[in-house]
């Protein structure tokens, strides 16, 4: 149930901020607007004020605005409140609203995400040299080494760890270029991220490279060797017993294997380094018996963000640039074959991801509505016949061709649109099957 409100939730408003968009627009520029809906039909709920009749539909996967004179197959009486009467700079502006309004509520959404603060990894915004090459990995096969700095992927430059776990995670299983800076010269090796372990519905691609981290204790259980010895929450974990720790698995199974027993930790806290001996134990809640433990949550090492108002919405309109650039080489991928349609998401994957989000609250799931309204805003604009960008080209070419087509050259166009949308529906709704796992033990053919 939880899914399902959550679903429709997000939809509803990323749905009506998209219409409202286009509905504002109509009114601006004097175009009759007939019906405002919410949802398809059959409308269960309407009400008529002025002009326009607003209700909310059945089926609720999407919504419209329905204008007065706006399809050139029904009879139009000619007055100059009809869509078709107005200038196609008049048509442009309530054409491009609702794609525009989509990405507003985006960077809004983002702004408020991270006015709130929170933590993101310190290795981020950080260039990728390589701390950690994970033996038996695809980057041991090709030989890359800890030093390294990574500068492209498959041509495309990397300048931070974020553009460089971006760009290997969308390209799995596929042969690509990465370049490297080693000594002072450039090195270029074939290699083949493979899905990384553990994504479960999603494919991410991974060679096996990590930046120089290291792990930090997240909490302290009360009464446990931890906190006897006098480690604290925030601790970062350099070494144990003088052997650098890396990963927070590494840590865990360091400690795991000398069950009581005193291990000499080094801790930086508070910029300060520090060596520690702490004594194992065995039985800790949650471990298995004869384990080594200490009561300790371990996650990765993290900084702080908490900026202004005014510095929220930079960062948001920051982060929305790069995620729409993200969106355009995945959608180019997607024509070039570099991206794989696995990674396309439909209707089904999007109820589970609201879902999971809200049980994780209201900032994960505004977090995750800025995400899917920067892409239905940034969608909507590609120049496909039936979508807001489709409906714009078509004028585009019209006013290059300074004549209007015809109807039954409009109705090929918008055919051959809505042919192509229901091949990538067809795509996602795949996609998204397959990653129920019940539902994909029937297919015999994976």
């Amino acid at each position: 149930m939880t899914t399902l409100l959550a679903f429709a939730f997000v939809l509803g408003v990323l749905v009506f901020v998209h219409e409202l968009g286009h509905f504002a627009a109509a009114k601006r520029v004097g175009i009759k607007v007939l019906k405002f809906q919410l949802g398809f039909n059959p409308t269960v709920l309407s009400f008529k004020r002025g002009d326009t009749v607003y209700g909310i539909g059945a089926l609720p996967l999407g919504g419209y605005v329905k204008m007065a004179g706006d399809n050139p197959d029904e009879t139009r009486a000619g007055e100059p409140d009809e869509f078709l009467s107005k200038s196609k700079w008049q048509r442009f502006q309530v054409l491009i609203m609702g794609p525009v309004m989509n990405i507003i509520l985006a960077v809004i959404l983002t702004a408020v995400v991270l006015y709130r603060g929170g933590e993101v990894p310190v290795y981020q915004d950080q260039p990728p040299v390589v701390g950690v090459v994970t033996a038996g990995s695809p980057a041991s096969r090709a030989d890359i080494r800890p030093g390294d700095l990574l500068v492209s992927v498959a041509d495309h430059s990397v300048k931070t760890w974020e553009d460089f776990l971006v760009a290997i995670g969308t390209r799995p299983n596929q042969d690509i270029s990465v370049t490297l800076l080693r000594e002072g010269r450039e090195i270029t090796q074939r290699i083949t991220p493979v899905p990384m372990a553990g994504q479960g519905r999603f494919e991410i691609g991974d060679i096996g490279v990590m930046p120089n981290v290291h792990p930090q204790l997240t909490s302290i259980v009360a009464g446990a060797p931890a906190e006897k010895a006098g480690l604290k929450a925030g601790d970062v974990v350099m070494s144990v017993d003088g052997q650098p720790m890396t990963l927070r698995s590494q840590l865990r199974d360091t400690i795991a294997k000398y069950p009581n027993r005193t291990i000499s930790m080094t801790v930086v806290r508070n910029g300060v380094e520090q060596t520690i001996p702490v004594t194992t134990a065995v039985g800790c809640t949650g471990v298995p018996p004869d384990i080594g433990c200490i009561g300790v949550s371990i996650g990765d090492e993290m900084k702080p963000i908490n900026p202004t108002a005014w510095g929220a919405v930079v960062m948001s309109v920051e982060t929305n640039v790069r995620s729409a650039g993200l969106i355009f080489q995945t959608l180019w991928g997607l024509v070039t074959r570099e991206t794989s349609p696995k990674q396309l998401i439909g209707p089904v994957a999007i109820a589970q991801l609201s879902g999971e989000s809200a049980q994780l609250g209201l900032i994960a799931l505004l977090s995750l509505m800025a995400t899917f309204s920067l892409n239905l805003g940034i969608v909507n604009l590609l120049p496909i016949p039936v979508l807001d960008g489709g409906h714009i080209f078509i004028m585009a070419i019209e006013g290059v061709a300074r004549r209007d087509f015809s109807v039954r050259v409009k109705e090929k166009m918008l055919l051959a649109g809505f042919v192509m949308l229901m091949m990538l529906m067809v795509t996602v709704i795949y996609n998204d099957l397959t990653r129920i796992s019940w539902i994909e033990r029937f297919m015999i053919w994976r």
